[in-house]
């Protein structure tokens, strides 16, 4: 027989398992998940920053040499590198910047009272259209308009703004202007939604003492709405900085990073490494530079999701 003594002391065994199996049931539902994350996120970040470290792999029938950081170093030094990142810079900054406006503009309009409701329906329509093709799609649309014997050509013409045909994607002055307008143009309407989101969310309450303290519609624009959307600013910023960084398609399906590098970014740059140059090393390592730049930015973001939840 177990004596009560004996039962005093397992009681109280007993609870901690069952509050120890308690906290550790979740995790073990998500098992499968965290394992398949691991194999498919983990284990190519590990191996590619291994082959960053060595002499050129897979194509080469020597043994890898490991060269330490040589890698970097010849990467963060060449002129091609510095090219490609200063291209990126200027695409993903110069989008994130007019994703901001052209969204915030828009989706004020559709949420003014100005307009009745079957116009705002309308503009909502139009104004989403971009966001619902993909990025091939959206390329080759605007190869058809921007060519020389396009539609924005003879526009362009037909309104004396040109004296000739513009190569807008052909040529080195205008490439990457091009190219950016083209991103911007399929971005804008994520900035869009989540501004009206954050705008039919903000109390008409704050919006009646403003007007009752004797400010003007720029005052409670300065002073409530930017406020409340500040979060939203914030987040779709540092996101949409590190989803333009990663842009490849578009850019690709456009210029392929031509003319002569013109609009040559870090993920062109990787590919024609890898699959042209046959430098899986020196891609490898233009990858973990990518990667280091998206999880700079995304500390912020975490950062800044954090402040939001305080």
């Amino acid at each position: 027989m177990v004596s009560p003594a004996q039962n005093q002391v397992a009681e109280p065994a007993n609870i901690m398992w069952a509050q120890r199996k308690r906290k550790l049931l979740p995790y073990a539902y998500l098992s499968p998940t965290l394992l398949l994350l691991a194999a498919l996120t983990i284990v190519p970040i590990v191996t590619v920053f291994l082959y960053s470290l060595v002499d050129n792999v897979i194509v080469n029938q020597n043994t890898p040499t490991f060269v330490g950081l040589e890698n970097y170093e010849e990467v963060l030094t060449h002129r091609k590198f510095r090219g490609a990142l200063s291209n990126t810079l200027y695409f993903s900054i110069a989008s994130v910047v007019a994703h901001f406006f052209i969204g915030l503009s828009f989706a004020l309009l559709l949420n003014s009272r100005l307009l009745g409701n079957n116009v705002k329906a309308v503009f909502r329509v139009i104004y989403i259209l971009p966001w619902v093709f993909t990025a091939s799609i959206i390329a080759i649309l605007w190869r058809l308009l921007m060519n020389p014997h396009g539609v924005i050509n003879f526009v362009l013409l037909e309104l004396g703004l040109v004296e000739e045909l513009q190569e807008f994607l052909s040529d080195r002055r205008l490439a990457l202007n091009a190219v950016t307008f083209i991103n911007i143009w399929s971005g804008y309407p994520f900035y869009l939604v989540s501004f009206l989101a954050g705008l039919q969310g903000i109390p008409d309450d704050l919006y009646e003492a403003g007007r009752v303290d004797g400010g003007n519609a720029w005052q409670l624009f300065l002073n409530i709405t930017l406020p409340q959307l500040k979060p939203i600013i914030i987040s779709l910023a540092l996101l949409d900085f590190i989803w333009t960084i990663h842009q490849f398609t578009l850019i690709w399906m456009t210029t392929g990073g031509g003319p002569m590098r013109s609009t040559e970014v870090l993920s062109t740059y990787t590919y024609k490494a890898a699959f042209s140059s046959h430098e899986y090393s020196i891609a490898s390592t233009i990858a973990m530079v990518i990667l280091a730049m998206c999880t700079f930015v995304a500390v912020f973001y975490v950062r800044s999701q954090r402040m939001v939840d305080d």
